[in-house]
């Protein structure tokens, strides 16, 4: 399908690959892996012809249709479903034809053809594939001049998938994707019949679709069989391999250098130091991956630790007279690690605002701890730095009274040695970026980090590194991410935005993977009953208007159960805290030197949390009983068809 021979590409004065191989079989999917600037961009456009080589080849099987998603966002009067129509083009020219032809004959061969190529589904499939992306069916039919940068995005990325080419080029396909969109777009491709090279930094994404690995690495590539999580471990043991090789080969050569340093001006030894010299030259290359660009996060110990941080107390967050959240009863503490789940739009980003106090309260209480300092990671945090500045400058800028060499120092806790500390903002990668908004938002210790999307612009490399330097962070985290590996290794909550509130989820993110798919199926199969049910009926208005009043009887049902339970789960977590506080205090010595009154009090209070959480586990399980009977009762007489 697609051979790569020898290659060389040089882009200004880089070269960014060098007599490059690589062999593609029909049907497999590949995952191409590599750091930030490694070239993985360059490949995909060396392969679709946008760049011409500077030696070797690329040859592609013949009548092979090659395609990737469109760099142009789609704009204009078109809806999402004719946009990604209009990529069977074949389709679209024979139907144009077919409306305009009188020659009977002619139309015959013409509706033949569109039997043939399978026409009549296109918009079925169409709207499938924007479904799994998101796109409501009413959404579907808006302009594309309606929806933002992002949301267009998406519309090209499923107008790539639905002309379904025989070598469908993936470059970050999920970089305006929510969890959910994720989770769907992995099942697609599971089940995608051709060709697939994907540029991905998501490790559960190329796991699940990815059967070999296409590693872009100082100029070469290297083609591994097997899922992500083989190549990462042949990497690290090849690493491992290679560094011991070099350290046993370093003390050969250093034993032979000793010999002809000692004896070469010898005349009775000369002959054996010419020797060592020889042995000396024959010794082999070992080379060891290049890892100049190795990153780090060293988030700084908060200075203060209030328990809890903050609270928010029968909350509402509103845009104008428009409510986005309602009924948010929620608490951070210094240690919470939670990951907010929920599709794009739902409010996650409002929530986050909220917390930080940038979006006013529409209703209800937040009751912030007096020593609380956040720091904030926002999705737009590229528009905060001044590209004209040097990071050292910007840096400097939040630090007025700092020395130089602290200023220094602070950006050498994410990875800025001196020199790109010196770089325009403008000049620095994507990846950099990221790191110079998270060392300005940390220079004020912060004992919570809110992050919204942090991972958009890091390598597997960067976004290892984050994950480490999160877990090394002794504040407490609320993550709002679409990167699943990141979330699973540093949250240890996880809170759904969904149905304009927000509340812990029981489940871990397979049981959140499994739902979203479910709930996607149910809602594409709802919809185009709805609307086949409003067709024979010559009323489609009257048709959503009903689909509208039994969700909000059904909400209207479970509403006062569904409170019930997390008002429950609230109330259990408040105890719980509480007394690991309490237990915390009894396990420090010093507390039994103090004053004997004091030490009573803490053991009886102790004991008597005991008891209360007793009796909250069995409220709260009561509780989650009764919302879901009656969740399953509604299953039943609202089956889905």
């Amino acid at each position: 399908m697609l051979t790569i021979a020898n290659i060389t590409c040089r882009l200004g004065t880089r070269t960014l690959f060098d007599n490059a191989s690589a062999k593609v079989a029909r049907g497999q999917k590949i995952g191409v892996v590599g750091h930030n600037g490694s070239g993985k961009t360059t490949l995909f456009r060396l392969i679709s012809g946008q760049l011409s080589l500077d030696g070797g080849r690329i040859d592609i099987a013949q009548r092979c249709r090659v395609d990737a998603i469109s760099q142009d966002v789609p704009s204009g009067a078109l809806s999402p479903l004719a946009y990604v129509l209009e990529a069977d083009a074949e389709r679209t020219a024979c139907l144009a034809a077919a409306d305009t032809e009188t020659d009977p004959n002619e139309i015959a061969r013409l509706h033949t053809r569109l039997v043939e190529i399978d026409a009549y589904s296109a918009p079925a499939r169409a709207a499938v594939i924007l479904a799994g992306l998101g796109f409501s069916q009413a959404e579907q039919q808006q302009p594309l001049d309606a929806f933002s940068g992002g949301w267009r995005m998406r519309v090209a990325l499923a107008r790539a998938l639905f002309s379904a080419p025989d070598l469908l080029l993936l470059d970050e396909p999920t970089n305006h994707l929510d969890l959910e969109s994720i989770t769907w777009l992995a099942s697609y491709l599971q089940q995608y019949e051709n060709t697939l090279l994907l540029v991905s930094h998501d490790p559960d994404l190329l796991n699940q679709v990815a059967g070999g690995i296409l590693h872009v690495n100082d100029g070469r590539l290297t083609m591994f069989s097997g899922q992500f999580d083989d190549f990462l471990r042949y990497r690290t043991q090849a690493q491992a391999t290679a560094q011991a090789a070099l350290q046993k080969q370093e003390a050969h050569r250093r034993h032979l250098q000793q010999f002809v340093d000692r004896f070469r001006a010898k005349a009775t030894k000369a002959k054996q130091a010419q020797s060592r010299l020889k042995a000396l030259a024959r010794l082999p290359v070992i080379e060891l991956e290049n890892t100049a660009h190795a990153v780090r996060f060293n988030f700084p110990s908060p200075e203060h630790r209030p328990s809890p941080l903050l609270t928010l107390y029968d909350a509402a967050a509103a845009y104008g007279d428009r409510v986005i959240l309602r009924d948010l009863n929620l608490s951070l503490y210094p240690e919470d690690r939670v990951a907010l789940l929920g599709a794009n739009g739902n409010g996650k980003t409002t929530l986050a605002r909220l917390l930080i106090a940038a979006l006013p309260l529409h209703a209800g209480r937040l009751v912030p701890a007096g020593k609380l300092r956040v720091g904030y990671f926002a999705q737009d945090h590229l528009e905060k730095l001044d590209m004209e500045l040097s990071a050292k400058a910007q840096m400097q800028q939040v630090m007025p009274d700092a020395p130089q060499d602290k200023v220094r120092a602070w950006l050498g806790r994410f990875g800025f040695a001196q020199e790109r500390a010196e770089v325009a903002i403008a000049q620095l990668s994507g990846g950099e970026k990221t790191r110079l908004s998270l060392a300005l938002l940390s220079a004020e210790r912060p004992n919570l980090l809110i992050l919204d999307e942090p991972t958009n612009h890091l390598d597997m490399d960067a976004r290892a590194a984050l994950i480490e330097g999160l877990n090394d962070f002794e504040g407490a985290i609320v993550l709002i991410s679409h990167d699943r590996t990141l979330i699973e290794a540093t949250c240890e909550q996880l809170w759904r935005v969904a149905d304009g509130t927000c509340a812990a989820y029981a489940g871990d993110l397979d049981d959140y993977r499994a739902q979203t798919l479910k709930e996607r199926s149910l809602r594409a199969r709802r919809d185009e009953g709805d609307a086949d049910n409003a067709a024979e009926r010559g009323d489609v208005r009257s048709s959503r208007k009903e689909v509208r009043k039994d969700a909000v009887r059904m909400r209207a049902r479970l509403a006062p159960l569904r409170k019930a339970a997390q008002e429950a789960e609230l109330a259990l977590e408040t105890l719980v805290s509480e007394r690991e506080t309490i237990e915390a205090q009894l396990s420090d010595a010093a507390v039994y030197a103090g004053c004997p009154d004091a030490l009573a009090a803490l053991s009886r209070r102790q004991r008597e949390l005991c008891e209360l959480i007793e009796a909250a586990e069995e409220a709260w399980l009561q509780a989650a009983e009764a919302l879901e009977v009656a969740e399953d009762d509604e299953a039943a007489l609202n089956p889905t068809p």
